[in-house]
């Protein structure tokens, strides 16, 4: 009898082309349609509805049974919660990260599993593979597609149930599959963002969970700019929506006027600070601390000088790994890191090889 592989189906492309991709290996392929978000839930903002159509459209088309199964709930208590509890806090959160952790590896296993599934598999772009007895969760060969930073949270438990079968293929490739296949979301765009928000303004979004305090917007000379909306509202390096871009002051020598960035947020008096310019030593940081810590193997690396990411879509940057009590763990980095921001994510790689990481709770400016 072939395996049974319960597998993530979003309508997406990716997930799709997974699909067919884990047939033509011989499995057998039962298709799961998630539903993480119901708070108003309509057409304007959230693609749902036709999330779900395209799902069964294309498992139509690959002769793949496909159901529905509605994990709002637990999203809400364990993702959701957390997100907001982060933001109110003064943190930025990544609620990817604990999206696939709890849900999409945790709730949606249990489910599968359930099912009589042998594994799970999903659209991410990242690899699996045994070594020595023990799983190493890879980046993808595609590099710039490469999701391993929102799956670090992974154990040996799950990686042992879980394919992926998109990460020795390049996007491109995905794409050319679809089209060649017919399939009815070959040409459908990728979704992008925070999976309950959709396209919504963040702003506005948050504005209804949380409770918000104006307060002043200040230089680090003491010199106050303005007066922002909430701390809860801004991210360290944010340059958009801080409302200083008309501002006359702070033109240098040949009369130009440099960018505003917020750089520190103080919830203890309210300040928003801010400052000109994106190489402000508020901005870059040599070292971080992080908490909330998560290893692939099950415990911290022997390794000390790996590299890190800070944020998704960064190169891995050289650092000296040094493990703190209580399990945390610290970081020192080879060059200064822009916009170290506490709720992020700090991972750690050898190499190809994803170790792990934790939550970002403090780094060190280069001018305190």
């Amino acid at each position: 009898m072939p395996k049974r592989v319960v597998l993530g189906m979003s309508g997406g492309v990716d997930s799709s082309v997974a699909a067919w991709l884990l047939k033509q290996q011989g499995y057998e392929v039962i298709g799961l349609f998630m539903k993480n978000w119901e708070d108003d839930d309509d057409d304007e903002y959230c693609s749902t509805r036709q999330d779900w159509i395209d799902a069964v459209s294309v498992a139509d088309v690959l002769g793949v049974d496909i159901e529905a199964v509605n994990f709002a709930s637990e999203y809400k208590d364990r993702v959701f919660a957390e997100f907001l509890r982060e933001y109110e806090a003064g943190r930025t959160p990544n609620p990817d990260v604990l999206c696939n952790a709890e849900i999409k590896f945790k709730s949606f296993l249990d489910h599968a599993m359930a099912l009589g599934a042998d594994l799970i598999a999903t659209g991410h772009y990242a690899r699996v593979r045994e070594n020595a007895g023990q799983f190493e969760l890879l980046k993808a060969i595609d590099a710039s597609k490469d999701q391993s930073y929102f799956l670090h949270r992974l154990n040996q438990s799950q990686l042992s149930h879980t394919l992926f079968p998109l990460g020795e293929l390049h996007k491109t490739e995905i794409r050319k599959i679809a089209d060649e296949l017919g399939l009815p979301n070959a040409r459908k765009k990728d979704s992008t963002g925070i999976c309950f928000i959709g396209e919504r303004p963040f702003r506005e979004f948050l504005h209804r969970y949380l409770s918000f305090k104006p307060g002043p917007m200040m230089t680090p000379e003491g010199e106050i700019m303005g007066e922002h909306v909430g701390l809860s509202f801004y991210t360290l390096g944010q340059r958009k929506g801080i409302g200083l871009g008309g501002s006359k002051k702070h033109r240098d020598d040949d009369g130009n006027h440099e960018a505003w960035y917020v750089a520190r947020k103080d919830v203890a008096s309210n300040t928003l600070y801010v400052v000109q310019g994106h190489d402000h030593p508020w901005l870059l940081s040599q070292s971080l601390a992080a908490d909330q810590v998560s290893w692939v193997a099950g415990k911290s690396p022997t390794e000390i000088k790996l590299t890190a990411k800070t944020r998704y879509r960064q190169h891995d940057m050289t650092c000296v790994h040094s493990a703190l009590p209580e399990g945390r763990f610290s970081l020192q980095f080879e060059q200064a890191q822009w916009a170290v921001t506490p709720g992020q994510s700090a991972v750690l790689y050898e190499g190809d090889v994803c170790l792990g990481g934790g939550i970002i709770a403090t780094s060190t400016a280069q001018t305190q």
